[in-house]
């Protein structure tokens, strides 16, 4: 009977242990994720990954695995820079997303739903995966680029975030730009 009560506490603490784990790694990319945002500017990226997702080997690539659902991981990225004051997000999606079939890759049409829903109201654009993993790969010389990786297992699904300046839109700076080309500073 004591040999069958021990067992069962030990059962149930190594269970307690997994539980606070994973939940402690899942926290570590928020606290990650607070910590960085506001050092974070104009030319950095945050990825939100799948989990084939590549471990990039460029200096200012840092990959934090976040056993995380990536739809949940991308709203509450999402959702952080809405409420930041000096980042806005630049949304890029793998263009062979859209030829990726439910036979080939079951939950695909789901998933494409699902990340239009939380997309809807953003420009999105698309390039080939390789284009966009040499442009992080090219950012990651000079700038920080944070990578989420998530759980999930359905190819091509990454969101990569470049960052803009959120309180300089592009109009701005091509004003700016026409100005100082043609000499003529505001009074």
């Amino acid at each position: 009977m004591k040999k069958f009560a021990f067992l069962m506490l030990a059962v149930l603490f190594s269970a307690s242990t997994q539980t606070l784990h994973a939940q402690s790694s899942d926290t570590d990319w928020r606290v990650k994720l607070n910590q960085e945002l506001p050092l974070l500017g104009h030319r950095n990226w945050i990825m939100i990954v799948d989990s084939a997702y590549p471990l990039q080997v460029s200096p200012g690539v840092e990959t934090i695995e976040t056993n995380d659902d990536q739809l949940h991981v991308l709203r509450e990225v999402l959702a952080a820079l809405d409420h930041s004051t000096h980042v806005t997000p630049n949304v890029y999606l793998d263009a062979e997303l859209l030829y990726v079939t439910d036979q080939a890759a079951p939950g695909v049409s789901a998933y494409r739903q699902h990340l239009k829903e939380i997309l809807h109201d953003r420009t999105v654009k698309s390039l080939p995966h390789e284009n966009l993993i040499k442009q992080v790969n090219d950012a990651g010389q000079t700038f920080h680029i944070l990578v989420l990786k998530t759980a999930l297992a359905i190819p091509y699904t990454s969101v990569f975030l470049q960052l803009d300046c959120k309180y300089w839109p592009a109009a701005a700076e091509e004003q700016l730009r026409q100005a100082m080309r043609g000499h003529t500073a505001p009074q």
